[in-house]
């Protein structure tokens, strides 16, 4: 100050001069600070790698990550090395101490198949793990969000009882937010509708083992009093006929393709598979297989009405040391790890006929969206999740432990496995 002071008095400069140029001077300094962090905010934002989700696929509670994963929980589906992607179908499942997230208790839509616990399964160790994706966190199925994604919309489980045991494990989670409403069965109340009056939402099952034209003559319990008759060239119009009413489907083929059956083209005859019939020649089931699965799949990639569809992948059973009707049985308690087991050749060749199937529609699409949902591996490691002997009521009630029961070794308890299906399913949904 002294300095300025003589400064002044040198140059004889008047004092309202000097306050002058000091105003302007901090003005100017104060004008560019301000420009300087404009344009550094500015850049900020541009460079910031937040992705803008469609705003139809949006639901008023569902703040999109960046990585296009669910934002439960605040864990997100993260990437690797830099990459969007993650397989959330390779992983291993792991202890959840958090338990089942319904009970037979809270949850009325299961069929008693599936009721273990009901049915009087005593142990619990298989309701304590999760599915868990390698390279990536799952987070658990959110039953509000799905049902907000699904506002004014249809989907559609398309296929054998596998898709039922689906069905019923979505309907358990939802019931936590809105209890569905049946609105239709068929005669044998295989195929299903229920109806969320709250979000005007439609969930359907449709029984179609096949998914093409067939004639069964089989009880509820798998008994069978002839050869199924098989058209190999025409589809099964209980799904067909209902396919534009769906915005989305989830379908699949599977094991029924392993019975005995006549097998028609042109409605002749053009041979069957294991009728052992002499005037009828052999046919490989793999013939079927394949073109049932391209039949279907062809349909849905040049049908006009457009649809998001999953192709969900076969699911290996679990009997040992026999099968269904001759005494096989599933009394394991804890999952498999990858060592421990490996796919049977027939379920390998199955497998390998639907991702063939699959990258040919795939490259065929025509507006629709159609995705793998390989359940395969993670169903082949759960050997302790399926019904076993408890597939009925109380089975060994007044009779020795050791009587011979029918076991389910397919399909699975509910609560059970099959509801991580649900965390995969949403997964998928929402990323996309």
């Amino acid at each position: 100050m002294k300095k300025l002071k003589l400064d002044m008095n040198n140059n004889q400069m008047p004092l309202n001069l000097w306050q002058s140029q000091v105003f302007v001077k901090i003005t100017i300094c104060f004008i560019l600070m301000w420009l300087a962090y404009r344009f550094y905010f500015s850049s900020s934002v541009q460079i910031s790698p937040v992705i803008d989700a469609d705003d139809h696929r949006k639901s008023p509670s569902a703040n999109l990550t960046i990585s296009g994963g669910l934002p439960m929980n605040n864990t997100n589906i993260h990437e690797e090395k830099g990459s969007m992607e993650c397989d959330v179908f390779s992983g291993e499942w792991v202890r959840d101490p958090a338990g089942p997230r319904y009970t037979n208790r809270s949850c009325n839509t299961m069929e008693r198949h599936q009721n273990c616990m009901m049915n009087g399964r005593l142990d619990s160790d298989y309701l304590y793990w999760r599915w868990s994706p390698l390279g990536c966190d799952l987070p658990t199925f959110d039953p509000k969000l799905f049902l907000e994604f699904m506002r004014n919309k249809s989907m559609a489980f398309i296929g054998d009882s596998i898709s039922r045991n689906h069905v019923q494990s979505l309907l358990c989670l939802l019931s936590q937010v809105e209890e569905a409403v049946e609105v239709y069965h068929d005669d044998e109340y295989r195929s299903k509708r229920w109806f969320f009056g709250s979000h005007n939402f439609t969930l359907s099952v449709i029984w179609s083992p096949f998914l093409m034209k067939a004639k069964i003559f089989e009880d509820n319990d798998g008994h069978s009093s002839g050869a199924i008759e098989l058209h190999l060239d025409e589809l099964d119009s209980v799904w067909v006929d209902e396919f534009s009413n769906f915005d989305y489907i989830i379908i699949a083929g599977g094991k029924w393709f392993l019975k005995t059956a006549i097998y028609y083209e042109n409605n002749t005859i053009i041979g069957c598979h294991s009728c052992n019939k002499e005037n009828l020649s052999e046919v490989a089931f793999d013939y079927a297989y394949r073109k049932a699965l391209h039949t279907a799949l062809d349909f849905i990639t040049r049908s006009n009405h457009k649809v998001y569809a999953f192709f969900r992948t076969m699911i290996p059973n679990h009997f040992e040391n026999g099968e269904w009707n001759t005494g096989g049985y599933c009394n394991r308690t804890v999952p498999f790890k990858d060592d421990d087991i490996s796919m049977r050749d027939i379920d390998t060749i199955m497998r390998g006929i639907e991702l063939e199937e699959f990258a040919n529609a795939a490259g065929a699409m025509n507006g629709s969206v159609l995705r793998l949902f390989d359940t395969t591996q993670l169903s082949l490691l759960r050997p302790d999740g399926h019904p076993g002997p408890y597939r009925a009521f109380h089975p060994f009630d007044g009779k020795d432990r050791n009587v011979k029961v029918q076991n389910d070794c397919l399909h699975w308890c509910l609560p059970g496995p099959i509801d991580s299906w649900n965390d995969l399913m949403m997964n998928l949904l929402v990323r996309s």
